[in-house]
């Protein structure tokens, strides 16, 4: 449709038009029910409806989809809607391609599949083959594919999957030779990232999981940040940081190119945010804090040796570059290696991460 205006008039005409109608909204019962805030009463008649797994919950909603659906399926123009949105989402879609070990990925759809298939190269010159193909998942289409990551070697491939949107996921763990899964499906992950270290196993994060009959609805508050070593069972998973000893809202992590440091970011909101390091390396490593509090944004960039590089807001609204080394990591000890400027941010929200570290190496010299 050409002119926006023309079809928010047509709206416009079939809801008017609705409103002639009395509409018959089915009945929402209003329960007895009082909370007391620190004194202060509070009533909260409709409580039960957070009950999302009750029968009663359940046929409320079904009443109140049939009420509209009845009403959306009489506007006349309905299916040349769809249909022309259809025609204008039908083109061919690629993602943006990675190298891991030697092989190129990519992800692509049709015009019209439910979910992007990925697809892996042996070289640039090489014939695509299918890798994984979420729309095989299920066969109502209800299990979507989250996130990928490969291990160091390429060998293995960890992936998520959500099932009828759901937060909680489930981590696979797939030989990407055969493409056949090597071991029991990490279960209950909520919010994380998959962050490998070498092939040998991942970092991921999770709450505890709500009691039975409250998955959806269940309050989730302390974030755990888990390592988990591939061949073995979930249930021996070692607990790196989180929980009620660090209470969190949102942990992820990342690791160093090298291997060496685990660094990862703790929240309590979308904005600020806590960044703390481990040493790989040293077996009797310990988390330590490279900055506290909640005021600042602070991005891990990457390392050279024992120096860790930080994007941060601290004391520089719109950005700056900071050194860290991991032997003496106080903030106060940071050194300034890009000062703040407005170039630095525009990049560093477009650009991945190594090509902000070349940019910042012309930058300074």
């Amino acid at each position: 449709m050409k002119e926006p205006w023309l079809f928010a008039s047509l709206i416009s005409v079939a809801f008017y038009s609705c409103q002639e109608k009395k509409i018959a909204y089915p009945e929402t019962r209003k329960a007895d029910h009082e909370d007391n805030y620190f004194g202060t009463i509070v009533k909260d008649p409709y409580r039960w409806l957070e009950d999302d797994m009750s029968e009663e919950t359940g046929a409320w909603v079904k009443a109140q989809n049939d009420l509209t659906f009845s009403w959306l399926e009489k506007i006349p123009f309905r299916e040349k809607i769809r249909a022309r949105i259809e025609d204008l989402w039908n083109y061919e879609k690629y993602g943006i391609p990675f190298h891991k070990a030697g092989k190129y990925y990519y992800d692509r759809n049709d015009g019209l599949q439910n979910q992007s298939v990925y697809y892996v190269l042996d070289s640039l010159s090489g014939e695509p083959r299918v890798f994984i193909d979420p729309n095989k998942f299920s066969s109502d289409g209800t299990i979507a594919l989250s996130r990928i990551s490969l291990s160091k070697n390429g060998s293995l491939c960890a992936y998520s999957i959500s099932e009828s949107g759901s937060d909680w996921e489930k981590i696979m763990i797939m030989d990407t030779g055969t493409g056949l899964l090597v071991e029991d499906t990490l279960k209950d992950v909520k919010f994380s990232d998959i962050t490998w270290f070498g092939n040998e196993g991942i970092f991921y994060s999770s709450y505890d999981k709500p009691d039975e009959g409250s998955l959806l609805s269940g309050m989730t508050m302390h974030h755990k940040l888990y390592y988990h070593k591939t061949g073995t069972a979930q249930t021996g998973d070692k607990l790196i940081f989180g929980g009620e000893q660090n209470p969190r809202r949102y942990i992820g992590a990342g690791i160093s190119e090298d291997q060496r440091y685990l660094v990862f970011s703790a929240a309590e909101s979308t904005s600020g945010n806590e960044l703390y390091f481990k040493d790989l390396q040293d077996p009797k490593g310990q988390v330590i804090p490279l900055a506290t509090g909640f005021d600042n944004n602070h991005l891990f960039v990457g390392n050279s040796g024992t120096t860790l590089f930080m994007l941060t807001d601290f004391q520089a609204p719109n950005y700056r570059l900071m050194a860290a080394d991991t032997r003496n990591p106080a903030r106060d000890q940071w050194t300034e290696i890009v000062p703040e400027k407005e170039e630095v941010l525009s990049r560093a929200s477009t650009a991945g991460n190594k090509i902000f570290l070349e940019y910042l190496k012309d930058a300074s010299t």
